[in-house]
């Protein structure tokens, strides 16, 4: 595997990737996907990042929505689709056999997490992080471009895997298992149910500790934070070595963020997919606040 430092994980460098640009089976993906509040505050509305891949993007990068591999039949934003109907629109975007993707967004690497952690959950180990995504390879002055690029198709093997995502079932049967640990990957005031996107209920789940997303990349340079950082935060939040940790938020979204950060240290995180946009619309399903 090609790694950009010791640490365990999927990171590639801004330096790495200015080297490998033109290698073959390198493909690049702007996997930006902009979000914004609900008037009411009740949920998040997407909007595609086309318009910002437009307007500037690695060069020879494509964009990939992560509305384009999920099931728009599902409720819930951002659904796993069926096995085939992922492996057609992952191949269709150009990753699969003999393709190393590399993912990067312009949002605190949330979206190449996400994206990262349903590539695994399809059985494909291959995919790449730019740290530091968008917002580290232009302060490094590096190269952009504004034409727009398709990859070419490939063929991609779905081999579904247990345990990278999970449902409410695994959740529910967490809350106050002492081996298991829920992480909330939310904002402290959304832990708390104080303020913010609330998803219909304001709370969190039962027992869950807090790491948010946002805490775990340099507000500047949008890198994950050195691994001593990282393990200092988990440590803190409580999520010890050799726990079983399911990570949640809106969507599955900086859940995905979290599960990335807690690899780069060796700690293992599931992602509850459907998160809060599913608990907390269901009134049978126990939130808590402050």
């Amino acid at each position: 595997m090609v790694r950009s430092s010791s640490r365990a994980g999927p990171l590639v460098t801004t330096e790495w990737l200015a080297q490998h640009l033109g290698d073959p089976g390198v493909r690049v993906f702007d996997c930006t996907l902009v979000t914004r509040p609900a008037p009411d505050g009740s949920d998040l509305i997407s909007e595609s990042g086309a318009p910002a891949y437009a307007a500037g993007h690695v060069p020879g990068a494509a964009h990939l929505d992560i509305q384009a591999l999920s099931d728009p039949g599902q409720p819930f934003r951002y659904a796993l689709p069926s096995p085939d109907r992922f492996a057609a629109a992952a191949g269709a975007a150009g990753i699969g056999e003999g393709v190393r993707p590399v993912l990067y967004c312009r949002n605190h690497q949330l979206w190449a997490a996400r994206i990262w952690m349903t590539l695994r959950h399809y059985g494909f180990e291959d995919a790449l992080v730019l740290d530091g995504g968008w917002a580290k390879w232009t302060a490094e002055g590096r190269p952009a471009d504004t034409t727009p690029h398709a990859h070419p198709p490939a063929r991609f093997e779905p081999r579904p895997r247990p345990g990278i995502f999970v449902g409410r079932d695994e959740v529910a049967a967490a809350i106050g298992d002492p081996g298991a640990v829920l992480v909330n990957a939310l904002s402290p005031e959304q832990h708390a149910g104080r303020g913010g996107v609330h998803y219909g209920r304001a709370g969190r789940i039962p027992g869950s500790v807090n790491l948010p997303a946002r805490t775990l990349t340099d507000p500047e340079t949008h890198a994950y934070l050195p691994p001593e950082r990282l393990r200092a935060l988990a440590d803190a939040a409580g999520i010890a070595d050799g726990s079983r940790v399911i990570a949640y938020c809106g969507g599955g979204v900086a859940a995905s963020s979290d599960a990335l950060a807690l690899r780069l240290i060796g700690r293992e995180a599931a992602v509850y997919a459907r998160s809060l946009q599913e608990w907390a619309r269901d009134p049978a399903l126990p939130l808590v606040r402050d």
